[in-house]
């Protein structure tokens, strides 16, 4: 399976609004997160992330788009790169794909001084981001009584 990363830029806004309503949509009625679920942000919310200085990433298999992945890189002021959001259409799910993601955009940004937030209640992902290397900082966020999220650096 071929994946690969193209830039995204302000014209796809209405689209990657779009794919994170259906990729979170799920997620949002499980947790009820309505203030920091992507699912149930605005696409000006969208269009406003992709006017600052940082590189969104239509997530493809072959010629399809299965997801997005947003790295914040601040390297320049001595911060860790960051992933977020990352998120993959339920069709192309438990396939591989955000792994291979993520080590595309490692090659592309530099492999050291990552960081991202995952639900500490969702196994899977907590599961795929420790397989790749990531670690638990110790850190967490309690979002609300049902969702926390803990953070994650390599």
């Amino acid at each position: 399976m071929q994946v690969n990363l193209l830039k995204a830029d302000i014209g796809d806004a209405k689209e990657i609004h779009a794919m994170q309503i259906i990729a979170f949509k799920e997620l949002l009625e499980k947790y009820q997160d309505f203030d920091t679920n992507p699912a149930s942000e605005s696409v000006e919310k969208v269009e406003a992330r992709l006017m600052q200085d940082f590189t969104y990433y239509f997530i493809c298999v072959g010629s399809r788009k299965a997801g997005v992945v947003r790295v914040v890189d601040r390297k320049e002021i001595g911060r860790n790169k960051r992933v977020s959001p990352i998120f993959i259409l339920p069709e192309f799910q438990g396939r591989g794909v955000a792994q291979r993601a993520i080590r595309l955009c490692e090659e592309l940004h530099g492999g050291e001084n990552w960081e991202l937030d995952s639900i500490l209640q969702e196994p899977k992902n907590c599961h795929l981001y420790e397989k790749m290397g990531y670690r638990r900082t110790g850190g967490t966020r309690v979002i609300n009584e049902r969702l926390t999220l803990v953070l994650y650096e390599k």
